[in-house]
């Protein structure tokens, strides 16, 4: 385990310093994200991705060095909206820090955002989760343009004359953040606007309207007027929006220029203040007849951009799994540079405990995010398609929720120094919720899931199958998983004990994969905290027989 060093003393002397500083750790920087990390290395060579082992290296040394200090800049230089320049013309600009504009060009010109379009082979998905996993630990607020442009491919694959002429300056390795028409650029970035005042997530509430103006180039044009409570990345090149028609809700790609050079009728009201993802822009918009092109078929709109949407819902549980390995990293290392009560809090039985227990966690969270990954490679297999659809619920759901009270153990780890905000964990907590709301909360995950049940029955099976193929390694996992058998089989009161369901399924799940495989010491704390009750609802409460101090080994960043 590596063991970080204590920083230099300062000697009192006549320029009146009272003190020396000492049992201080040293900073977690200037690493490589992907070669200090070797829990990330296994799930992703295990799942097909290894190959990319030399992009991820040369990707992994600028997220673990100087993205990091950017990182930093970015959350601290928030956002600022200019509605109108100098000379009182409208312009809707949102003015970024330079230290955004690095962590996009990076992530663009490395390939994270289409790797999968850019490269279709085995592992490619996982690759990409792999480099996203990187990127957000340097800063998760960039991470919501660059997914949103990556999940906007499979949503355009709907109209082929806009994929056509879109998508290749989508998948480009190109960042241009200046504001002009999307026709002059090599390349562009996309966002979303769906939710509404009214409706939250009942975008089917909507009242944006749109109005048929023609076609172009075959495609049907339309003007839309209404409002977005959400937008985010409003400097984005185009974006996918819902608006009604008469035949019901419908998607649209509405550019920030028209195609004849001019300001689409897009108007930023004013960025929200949120509590976390700061570096990013999200803003409250209007559309007065402003100009898009129909995607896919009128009133199809919740299905068409339904393939953006679970995409991005993957990227919640990516985002969600980098903020729980950084918190777990950043506990470990803190501790193994700190002594408290005569000895070095890593020697400390029970804070072995609970570094051990976030370690866990942080692992099986990237286990099954992975698996969801090397599923969304599987595109021409029915049965992975169908770990898809469940799986982006169930990791939705589970993984991002228990993001937000990992994150503050792994700080109240570090002690008060974790609140300050020059301190990543500080950040990492704020940020925690935003994957758990963003993109559908968690009723919206249990209920989809069990939409998912219903329609197709076929899916539960699949699922169950992989379960059992952990079956007989564990007795203690095959009394969990016949009770949870029995759980689904009762079709009482379904939707009051969904997020039990949910719970139980994504548990099972992250035993399965631990117990088939993971490492045997972390596969048996995880089977005794969380399925046979040997832990409490707290971190920290593992059995007595936990080898703590392998896990940790095997959790902690190796900078030697």
């Amino acid at each position: 385990m590596s063991k970080s060093t204590t920083s230099s003393a300062t000697t009192a002397n006549d320029n009146h310093e009272t003190h020396q500083v000492f049992n201080q750790p040293t900073a977690l920087e200037g690493y490589n994200s992907w070669q200090s990390d070797t829990l990330l290395q296994q799930w992703t060579r295990h799942y097909g991705g290894g190959w990319a082992a030399e992009q991820l290296t040369a990707f992994g040394a600028k997220t673990g060095g100087e993205l990091l200090a950017a990182g930093f800049l970015a959350n601290k230089h928030k956002p600022e909206f200019h509605s109108h320049n100098r000379f009182g013309e409208r312009i809707d600009w949102v003015e970024f820090h330079p230290s955004y504009h690095q962590l996009m060009a990076h992530a663009i010109e490395s390939g994270m955002h289409a790797l999968p379009w850019n490269q279709p082979r085995p592992g490619a998905h996982v690759a990409r989760a792999a480099m996203e996993y990187m990127h957000m630990q340097a800063d998760p607020g960039s991470g919501c343009p660059l997914t949103m442009t990556f999940a906007a491919i499979p949503a355009l694959r709907h109209q082929p004359q806009l994929l056509k002429s879109w998508g290749k300056k989508i998948a480009a390795h190109h960042y241009d953040p200046r504001n002009v028409p999307f026709f002059e650029k090599a390349g562009l970035t996309i966002g979303m606007a769906m939710t509404e005042k009214q409706g939250g997530s009942d975008v089917r509430a909507n009242t944006t309207r749109a109005e048929r103006l023609g076609s172009d180039d075959g495609v049907p044009t339309y003007q839309l007027t209404g409002h977005k409570w959400f937008c985010s990345a409003p400097m984005c090149d185009g974006f996918l929006v819902l608006a009604q028609l008469d035949e019901g809700l419908s998607c649209f790609l509405l550019p920030r220029w028209r195609p004849d050079g001019s300001k689409n009728a897009l108007f930023i009201q004013r960025l929200k203040n949120k509590i976390g993802n700061v570096s990013n822009a999200s803003s409250e918009i209007e559309y007065r007849a402003a100009f898009a092109w129909l995607v896919g078929e009128p009133g199809r709109g919740v299905r068409t951009i339904i393939d953006m949407v679970s995409m991005t819902r993957f990227d919640c549980m990516v985002g969600s799994t980098a903020i729980m390995s950084q918190a777990a990293r950043e506990a470990i290392h803190h501790c193994g540079g700190r002594a408290v009560f005569g000895k070095s809090l890593h020697d400390q039985p029970l804070m072995q405990n609970v570094l051990a227990d976030l370690a866990i966690e942080a692992e099986a969270a990237l286990a099954m995010t992975m698996r969801v990954a090397a599923a969304l490679d599987a595109a021409d297999d029915p049965a992975e398609q169908a770990i898809v659809r469940l799986g982006t619920a169930l990791g939705k759901y589970w993984i991002c929720k228990r993001a937000a009270q990992h994150s503050y153990e792994a700080m109240e780890s570090i002690g008060a120094v974790g609140l300050m905000e020059d301190n990543v964990v500080a950040r990492l907590y704020r940020e925690a919720p935003v994957n758990a709301i963003w993109e559908g909360s968690g009723n919206v995950q249990c209920l989809d899931l069990l939409r998912v049940l219903a329609r197709e029955p076929a899916v539960l099976a699949g699922f169950i199958d992989e379960l059992a193929t952990a079956a007989g390694r564990d007795q203690r996992y095959d009394d969990y998983l016949a009770n949870l058998q029995q759980q689904l089989a009762d079709p009482d009161q379904l939707e009051l004990r969904a997020r039990q369901l949910v719970e139980q399924m994504a548990l099972a799940w992250q035993a399965a994969l631990l117990l088939t495989a993971g490492d045997g010491d972390v596969a048996e704390a995880f089977v005794a905290s969380r399925l046979a009750g040997a832990g409490g609802l707290m971190y920290g409460t593992l059995p007595a027989s936990t080898p703590c101090l392998a896990i940790l080994r095997r959790a902690a960043p190796q900078l030697g």
